[in-house]
């Protein structure tokens, strides 16, 4: 049987962290007297060990067989990297702490990622019914702690978040691990799968993509506060964004009956351009905002269901936790380590209209590389999820 609620509990912990950390740790951050580039340093080590951590833990759980031995260890080393905030202020400091703790943090979810589709097998239609409590748990951490930060001093941030890592170990421990599937007779090696000219377009997109993001993740609160707009309004709008997730990843199922994922994917890079020229550019009007926080559900809720779903067909069987640590390391990590890193030098000298440009730019070049790289006539294996 698909162990539903307790994958659900751990999706609901491991954003309900990123609904804590992402939106309000740069206030901290800010409030201790860093500059806009020391933040996006910082903040920017969550995509560098995104780069490099999944492809190892994604290779040691090929080799070794033992995924949810590896997740759990690692939630408890994330602990650990994180305790080093309360002890120092210092840029040093900060950045080994970071360091440490986004090393262990972002080995899990590829692995979990793998380990849902394989308790799913046949059934992996339903994932976004069990992805979609890690939409709940970044809602409840994102509206929850932007009221309390109008009532606690900024600090609480550190206090809230350790006590959220210790419920993703506390998840991790009931986590069962999964018998792997049945590998296909003929499967293609790794690089035979990196080779085709469609996988290289779908990774190089969602690398444009989360670039595409940098600046959002970053940037977004102190873009929200420096316009006037306060602690509680800045949680509703991060929930906003996911609230429209929510919804997409409920629909999925249905869209991507009358649609192909190619197709799914295309429209995703589409709504991107538009919004961050809508953030970039529609600051003064709250409307225009909240519309931009809609287009969440298409810029990442149904662009992460499609190529997650993507990836779990084109590798197939032992494949299977190295093509989602890839995904996870070039998008998310590598892709959005050069949004980070780059928003941050351009955040004072150009201003956020231009930096949120920049994202729009990012994602028009996802969305003509996978539409140029992924033929239109190779899309119909792939009209499922």
């Amino acid at each position: 049987m698909v162990p539903y609620w307790r994958l659900s509990a751990y999706y609901f912990f491991y954003f309900a962290f990123v609904g804590a950390f992402a939106p309000y740790f740069t206030l901290y951050l800010q409030s201790i007297s860093l500059s806009a580039t020391d933040i996006a340093i910082l903040m920017s080590l969550m995509q560098v060990m995104r780069v490099v951590a999944p492809n190892l833990w994604g290779w040691l759980a090929e080799r070794l067989g033992l995924r949810m031995v590896i997740v759990r260890l690692s939630a408890l080393a994330a602990m650990v990297g994180f305790a080093g905030f309360f002890v120092t202020t210092d840029f040093v400091g900060l950045f080994l702490a970071m360091a440490l703790m986004a090393f262990f943090w972002s080995a899990a979810l590829p692995l979990v990622e793998g380990l849902t589709f394989a308790h799913l097998g046949d059934e992996g239609h339903r994932y976004g019914s069990i992805r979609v409590w890690g939409s709940v748990g970044f809602i409840v951490a994102v509206l929850g702690l932007g009221y309390l930060l109008d009532h606690l001093p900024i600090e609480a941030v550190l206090w809230i978040t350790a006590a959220i890592l210790l419920g993703i170990f506390v998840c991790a421990l009931f986590v069962p691990e999964a018998r792997r599937a049945p590998e296909p007779r003929a499967v293609a090696s790794l690089g035979d799968t990196l080779r085709r000219p469609e996988v290289r377009a779908l990774l190089g997109a969602c690398f444009l993509m989360s670039a595409a993001h940098g600046a959002l993740y970053v940037f977004y609160s102190i873009f929200l506060v420096d316009n006037g707009y306060d602690k509680a309004l800045v949680g509703w709008m991060w929930a906003l964004g996911v609230v429209a997730e929510i919804v997409v990843f409920m629909l999925m199922p249905r869209i991507a009956k009358r649609f192909s994922l190619r197709a799914i994917l295309l429209f995703s890079f589409a709504c991107a351009v538009v919004r961050f020229l809508m953030i970039g550019w529609g600051a003064d009007s709250l409307a225009v905002l909240m519309f931009a926080q809609l287009l969440h559900g298409a810029s990442f809720g149904a662009y992460h269901a499609a190529a997650i779903a993507v990836v779990n067909l084109w590798f197939p069987g032992r494949l299977q936790a190295r093509g989602q640590a890839l995904y996870g390391s070039l998008s998310f990590g590598a892709g959005g380590m050069l949004g980070g890193l780059l928003s941050g030098y351009t955040w004072e000298p150009l201003g956020a209209a231009w930096t949120f440009t920049m994202g729009s730019v990012f994602a028009l070049a996802g969305l003509m590389w996978l539409s140029l790289g992924w033929p239109r006539a190779g899309e119909a294996a792939e009209r499922r999820l």
